[in-house]
């Protein structure tokens, strides 16, 4: 039987459209949100941070800030700042993935490791891309150091928060809906997981990952957002082959019948990589925030473990210090 034809990639919708949505996205979820019984196990079991033990190893989380490099025409630089922000520069453009530069976060201790590039240190910002609105992905303060101009890529039903802020040139897609700017196409992709910032939103605007090519050259790179393990990796593989790097995340998996449908463990992500046919790997959503009850330097560990195991060049692995970064 012939394999299904890879669908064509869409053509790239207008910057800046106004758009309606359905006052729901739950039907995009790929398991039921937890209930109460859920809910009160976790409060009967308490395992919501680290043991002492598992703190014990913040003083080695990797943390290694430099300036960052020079971004030479036709090639992708990505420097981790730290979570799910990374600076990212291709097809000379200069973008972020959702950038948290606050100590802080809604509901969570102050972050273990400071933010890799200062503020300061910048270049300008071309472009934000937003993967959804939890409070560790989407930070207002940040946002708010950003001229009004900056464009804005988000999720469906998310223009609106960013256009309430003053921001005048914000795109919102759907699933497998792309755009352009000034040569980097911009897609939209599912991802495992879930939205929600108040207490009557959940679910209201959408969640997903973003592959940024940049058009003269075809380099490709992944950036998941916020993501469990599931079917969607083979699928972006198979709509945008040839992905150049990957960025996954690895970390917030513990314990792990709470949060293994919208948070990948490392052994996971590994086998994430592989459905997409990912060259490379850059591991993220680890040691920034304490957000769950694995040791803080476990995800690194096993990340490596699983990588080897499954047989991949050690140097395919870009498991980076914070404030590090490496140019393709």
């Amino acid at each position: 039987m012939a394999p299904d034809p890879v669908p064509a990639l869409t053509a790239p919708r207008p910057l800046g459209e106004l758009r309606s949505w359905p006052g729901s996205f739950a039907d995009r979820l790929t398991t039921p949100l937890p209930g109460v019984r859920a809910f009160a196990r976790l409060a009967r079991e308490g395992a919501l941070r680290p043991d002492t033990e598992g703190l014990g190893g913040i003083p080695d989380l990797p943390y290694r800030p430099a300036p960052l490099p020079p971004a030479v025409p036709g090639t992708v630089c990505v420097t981790w700042a730290g979570h799910a922000s990374w600076v990212l520069r291709t097809g000379g453009l200069t973008v972020l993935t959702d950038p948290v530069w606050s100590r802080r976060i809604l509901g969570t201790p102050a972050r273990m490791t400071p933010v890799g590039v200062p503020w300061a240190q910048l270049p300008p910002v071309d472009a934000v891309v937003i993967s959804h609105n939890h409070y560790d992905h989407l930070d207002a303060p940040t946002l708010k150091r950003l001229p009004r101009h900056t464009a804005v890529f988000a999720p469906a039903g998310l223009a609106r928060w960013f256009r309430r802020r003053g921001f005048s040139r914000v795109t919102e897609l759907d699933w497998w809906e792309a755009a352009e700017l000034d040569g980097v196409r911009f897609d939209f992709v599912p991802a495992h997981h879930w939205s929600k910032r108040s207490l009557l939103d959940t679910c209201r605007t959408l969640w997903g990952g973003w592959v940024l090519t940049d058009t003269a050259t075809g380099k490709k790179v992944y950036f998941a957002g916020d993501t469990g393990y599931g079917h969607w990796f083979a699928e972006i593989g198979r709509r945008h082959p040839d992905i150049d790097l990957a960025l996954l995340p690895i970390g917030a998996y513990a314990p792990r019948w709470w949060l293994r449908d919208v948070h990948a463990d490392p052994e996971e992500a590994v086998r994430a990589c592989v459905d997409l046919g990912a060259r490379r790997m850059a591991p993220m959503h680890w040691a920034t925030f304490v957000l769950s009850a694995e040791p803080v330097m476990e995800p690194l560990h096993r990340v490596r473990a699983a990588w080897s195991r499954a047989g991949l060049p050690r140097e395919s692995l870009w498991d980076l210090p914070i404030g590090a970064s490496r140019t393709l």
